[in-house]
């Protein structure tokens, strides 16, 4: 049953709807200027969700973002990899908190979700007034769509206003490839890293997959390195974890490596470390040892060497390795393996540009083929009528 009744306040006369929740108990909902207001309210809200099984209590919508928030990240806690983690923690207290942690979940729309959107992405709503990149929107607004998601779920709210906002695009940044002399040479302008760059250059593993490489994953007489962990750093601390796909692989390094990689092996333990810092034997390389900054060590690395392609990072490396492979003749399938993707698909995608010439091969081999077939069709057409 349904009540719809007036009352007086300082501001003038407003709308009141009494109802029965379906629990029986009774509850209401005020504030509305027009009778008309709080009749349609009413038919939306209460009769026809009673009828449908839809009934949401307004008051379990009066809970703010930020405890939905942490029961999100706890959730996210058991699956997520650390670093991940600690990317999503960050994010959210640099660009988010501050804007819905104290909000009433029922209060958020979609139009001020679209606006926020909007506000991130040119910098106007960041507290340092810099624009966040179409990846860091992405994530935190995914976020804070995931945590009302939850909310729906659990009949908090009828829908969620993070849902269908219009997020920017992300630009494919233009993959720089080193050809093998450009490699070598970066190589030795890294100086004690040499090493390391030529195993990124030449195999394509992934920083802290090669950062957790031990003496055990080295197959000596096949050339194979067995790719089962990954070490990053978190919080200062490095963080042994499964590796970006939480598939183990085997990868190859070429015969060029082989006298490089006995020479790391020897002499060592089955449980030390492939790759470390020389003047930290034993421990982990760090974030510091993957720099991205215009100074250091890889970009001085290239300097020495006389490349100029923009700026390049370490991870860069493995963009050379795709190049390199495809260059020798090995199909999607191996690339896709060496590198670890997920899928050939998504090796595709990521190096469309590497198999433009398997492109060209096949026009070439297609119009071959046809060529060879019309001949062969003329040849046989004038035998007939010959006979």
């Amino acid at each position: 049953m349904v009540n719809i009744a007036s009352y007086e306040t300082k501001g003038g006369r407003r709308w009141r709807v009494r109802y029965r929740k379906p629990d029986g108990s009774q509850t209401d909902k005020r504030g509305f200027k027009r009778k008309l207001d709080a009749e349609t309210w009413a038919a939306e809200h209460v009769t026809v969700a009673k009828a449908r099984g839809e009934y949401i209590d307004p008051r379990d919508g009066n809970i703010t973002v930020r405890p939905l928030y942490e029961a999100w990240m706890a959730k996210k806690r058991i699956s997520a990899k650390e670093s991940y983690y600690h990317t999503l923690e960050g994010a959210w207290a640099a660009n988010a908190a501050d804007m819905w942690d104290a909000r009433r979940i029922n209060t958020i729309t979609r139009e001020e979700v679209q606006q926020w959107v909007a506000s991130i992405s040119d910098g106007t709503g960041t507290k340092d007034g810099r624009p966040r990149s179409a990846t860091v929107v992405i994530r935190i607004v995914d976020m804070l769509a995931g945590i009302l998601d939850d909310a729906v779920a659990d009949r908090r709210i009828p829908s969620n206003p993070a849902r269908g906002v219009t997020k920017p695009r992300k630009r494919k940044r233009r993959h720089v490839y080193l050809t093998a002399a450009e490699l070598y040479a970066v190589a030795d302008g890294a100086k004690w890293r040499r090493d390391i760059v030529l195993t990124l250059g030449l195999c394509g593993m992934r920083w802290g997959e090669l950062a957790a490489l031990r003496v055990r994953d080295v197959d000596l007489d096949r050339h194979r390195l067995h790719i089962g962990a990954s070490a990053s750093t978190v919080a200062g601390k490095v963080v042994v974890s499964d590796p970006k796909t939480y598939e183990s692989r085997s990868v190859m390094y070429p015969e060029a490596l082989d006298a490089m990689m006995r020479r790391r092996c020897e002499g060592k333990s089955d449980d030390d470390l492939l790759f470390d810092a020389p003047h930290r034997p034993g421990e982990y390389l760090s974030l510091a040892d993957c720099p991205t900054s215009h100074d250091g060590w890889f970009s001085v690395a290239l300097r020495r060497a006389g490349i100029d392609r923009g700026h390049m990072t370490v991870h860069d490396l493995r963009h050379t390795a795709a190049s390199l492979m495809v260059s020798a003749g090995a199909n999607v399938k191996a690339v896709q393996r060496q590198l670890g993707h997920r899928s050939a698909a998504m090796t595709l995608d990521t190096y469309a540009d590497l198999f433009d010439a398997d492109l060209d091969d096949l026009s070439a081999a297609m119009s071959d083929m046809l060529a060879r077939e019309h001949v062969g069709k003329t040849w046989a057409e004038r035998d007939k009528v010959d006979e």
